[in-house]
C-alpha cells in the first residue's frame, strides 16, 4: 500500500493552480491522440499487410520527434515557449480537422493516413521540448520528480481511457468522430495556455543562433558520459518495449479474435497499470535505487510479453498487462526526470529533446522492425524474441547500473572572474583560444593529470570545440592548458551561465593541486579593436556599437589576459 504522504507527494504540483491547469489540458489532448491513434490503427486491421501497415501508423507518429525534436528543442531555448506552443496546437487542430473530413467523406487512404498521422507527430516534436522545459517555471524544483510522473500518469490515463472511448466510438459512431474530437482537445490546450500568464523575467542575455545552438546542444551531449549512459537506458528498453505497442492491434484482432472494444480493453488494462505504478512510485523511490527500480521494471515487462505470446484469453492478457504499465512508466518517469535533473538550465530544452528523439526514434524503428519481423515468423515467435531482449537488458543493468546522481551539483555556478580586455572583440569573432597555464610539483604531476581529464570534460560540454593539456618544454614544471572556441559569443556564455557546481568542484580540484595558477590568456582575431585609453574596463563579451561584423579568417590573434 502506498502510504499518505507518498501519496501527497506524488500530487504536490497539482496544488500550483498554472500547472494544474495546464496538466489536465494536456491529459485532454493526450486522451485525443490515444484516440486518434486507435482510429488510425483500427482503419487498418483489415488492410492487406496488415502487420506492416498498422505498425506503421506509430513509426509514421514518432519518426517526426526523431527528425525534428533537437531543432524544436533549439527554438524552445530561443522563442518565448508559450507563444510556440499556441501556435503549434493551432496547426495539430488544422491537420485534426482535415483528418476528420477526408474520414467523414470516405477520401482516406492508407498512404493520405499516414501523412497527416506524419504532420500530426511533426507537431508533437514541436511540444515536447518546449513543454518539458516549461515544467521548471511551473513548479518547485523538488517537485520535478513529482512532475514528471505526473507527466507519465497524464499519458497513461489517456491510454486508460482514450482507446476504451474510442473503441465505443469505432463502433458506434466511426472513426471521423474520433479524429473530430482529437483536434477539439488541441483546441481546449491552446485556449488554456492563452489564459496562463508567466510572471517570469525577460531572459538576461540574447538567444544564441540557431545553428550555433543546435551545435551547443549537440556538443553537451557529446561529451556527457552520465547523460549518454540515460539515453542508452532508455534504448536498451524501449526497442524491445516497442513491440508491445506497435502489435497489439494484432493481437487484440489475430490471437484473441476480438473487436476494437477489446483492444480498447488492453490498453486500458495497461493504462491502470500505469497509474498505479505512477502513484507508488515515489515510496519506491524512498526503497531503492534508480537503478534497482529500472532492472525490476524491465524484468517485470519481460515476463509480460512472455504471457502475451502464450496466452489466448483477452480477460488473462488484459490482467497480465496490468503490471506492463506499471513497469512502462516507473522506467520513463525515473529517467525523464533524471535527465530533467541532470541538464543544467541553459541547456535543458536541448537536452530534453535529444531524450525525445532517443525515445520516438526507439519506439519508431523498433515498430516497423517488429512490424516486419511478426510478418516473416509470426506473432508469438516474435513476442518471444522481444522477451529475451528486455529480460537479458535487465540482467545487464544489474552488472552495470546507472551513477548515483543523488549528491552531484547541478546548480548554476561562476568559476572564473569577469575579463578585463583591453580590446573590443566583436561576439562573433572567432576562432578563440583561451590558455591557462599551471605549475605542478613533479609528484603530483599524475595527480594534476587526472584532475584535468574532468576539466576537459566541463570545457567541450560548455562550448569549447578543441582542448589540449601541454607541458612547457622550458619549464618541465610548467603545464598549460589550451582550448579553442568558434566564437567570443561562446565564451561569454561560458562565463555566464554554463558551467553547475559539480563543474566549479572539478575546476577547483585542479587547482588545489598546483603551486600557483591558472594565470590564463585569450587569444583573439588579429582585427579585434584596441580599447581606447581611459575607457576602463567592460563587461565581458561587450562590443562597441561600430563593431565590424563577423570575424577574419583563422591566423594570427591579439593576446589579452585574465587575472
Amino acid at each position: 500500500m502506498v502510504s499518505a504522504e507518498s501519496q501527497a507527494q506524488a500530487w504536490a504540483p497539482l496544488r500550483v493552480a498554472a500547472y494544474r491547469n495546464l496538466w489536465l489540458a494536456l491529459l485532454a489532448a493526450n486522451i485525443g491522440t490515444w484516440m486518434q491513434t486507435v482510429g488510425a490503427q483500427w482503419l487498418l486491421v483489415t488492410h492487406s499487410h496488415a502487420e506492416t501497415l498498422v505498425a506503421a501508423v506509430q513509426t509514421a507518429s514518432m519518426l517526426p520527434i526523431l527528425l525534428f525534436a533537437l531543432p524544436a528543442g533549439v527554438l524552445a531555448d530561443a522563442f518565448d515557449r508559450r507563444h510556440l506552443l499556441i501556435s503549434v496546437q493551432g496547426f495539430l487542430a488544422a491537420v485534426g480537422i482535415v483528418m476528420t473530413v477526408l474520414t467523414a467523406t470516405g477520401h482516406m487512404r492508407p498512404p493520405l493516413l499516414l501523412t497527416l498521422t506524419f504532420a500530426l507527430g511533426t507537431g508533437q516534436a514541436l511540444t515536447l521540448p518546449a513543454w518539458a522545459a516549461v515544467i521548471p517555471q511551473l513548479v518547485p524544483r523538488d517537485q520535478i520528480r513529482s512532475a514528471s510522473a505526473l507527466g507519465a500518469i497524464s499519458v497513461n490515463v489517456a491510454r486508460a481511457i482514450g482507446p476504451a472511448v474510442a473503441g465505443v466510438l469505432v463502433a458506434e459512431a466511426g472513426v471521423a468522430v474520433v479524429f473530430g474530437l482529437n483536434a477539439v482537445t488541441f483546441i481546449v490546450f491552446a485556449a488554456t495556455l492563452i489564459r496562463w500568464k508567466p510572471r517570469d523575467a525577460k531572459p538576461t542575455e540574447s538567444p544564441e543562433r540557431f545553428t550555433a545552438a543546435l551545435r551547443a546542444g549537440g556538443r553537451y551531449v557529446r561529451y556527457s558520459p552520465t547523460l549518454r549512459r540515460m539515453l542508452l537506458r532508455i534504448v536498451l528498453f524501449i526497442l524491445p518495449g516497442s513491440a508491445l505497442w506497435a502489435l497489439l492491434p494484432l493481437v487484440a484482432s489475430q490471437q484473441l479474435g476480438t473487436s476494437s472494444h477489446g483492444y480498447g480493453l488492453l490498453l486500458a488494462a495497461l493504462g491502470i497499470g500505469a497509474i498505479a505504478g505512477g502513484v507508488a512510485l515515489p515510496k519506491l523511490r524512498a526503497r531503492m535505487s534508480v537503478s534497482k527500480l529500472l532492472g525490476l521494471a524491465g524484468l517485470i515487462f519481460g515476463l509480460v510479453l512472455l504471457d502475451v505470446a502464450t496466452l489466448n484469453d483477452l480477460t488473462a492478457v488484459a490482467v497480465a498487462l496490468a503490471p506492463a504499465g506499471a513497469a512502462w512508466v516507473v522506467v520513463l518517469a525515473n529517467l525523464n526526470a533524471e535527465i530533467q535533473l541532470f541538464l543544467p538550465n541553459w541547456v535543458r530544452a536541448r537536452g530534453l529533446a535529444v531524450y525525445q528523439v532517443v525515445f520516438a526514434g526507439g519506439q519508431a524503428i523498433g515498430a516497423l522492425a517488429w512490424g516486419g519481423v511478426a510478418q516473416a515468423i509470426g506473432l508469438e515467435m516474435t513476442f518471444l524474441l522481444a522477451a529475451a531482449i528486455m529480460l537479458f537488458d535487465a540482467v545487464a543493468l544489474a552488472l552495470w547500473p546507472l551513477p548515483d546522481l543523488r549528491d552531484v551539483d547541478r546548480q548554476p555556478a561562476v568559476i572564473w572572474p569577469e575579463v578585463e580586455l583591453a580590446v573590443h572583440p566583436d561576439p562573433q569573432a572567432g576562432p578563440v583560444l583561451v590558455t591557462s597555464a599551471y605549475r605542478v610539483r613533479p609528484e603530483r604531476e599524475k595527480e594534476f593529470m587526472e584532475a584535468m581529464r574532468l576539466v576537459r570534460g566541463t570545457r567541450l560540454r560548455t562550448g569549447a570545440l578543441r582542448w589540449g593539456l601541454f607541458r612547457v618544454g622550458e619549464e618541465p614544471q610548467r603545464f598549460v592548458e589550451v582550448y579553442q572556441l568558434a566564437t567570443w559569443d561562446e565564451h561569454v556564455r561560458q562565463h555566464g551561465n554554463r558551467f553547475t557546481g559539480a563543474d566549479k568542484e572539478s575546476e577547483d580540484r585542479a587547482k588545489s593541486i598546483a603551486d600557483d595558477g591558472p594565470r590564463a590568456w585569450h587569444l583573439l582575431p588579429a582585427d579585434a579593436q584596441a580599447r581606447d585609453p581611459g575607457t576602463g574596463a567592460r563587461e565581458v563579451g561587450a562590443a562597441p556599437a561600430d563593431a565590424d561584423e563577423g570575424g577574419p579568417d583563422v591566423g594570427a590573434g591579439t593576446v589579452t589576459r585574465r587575472a
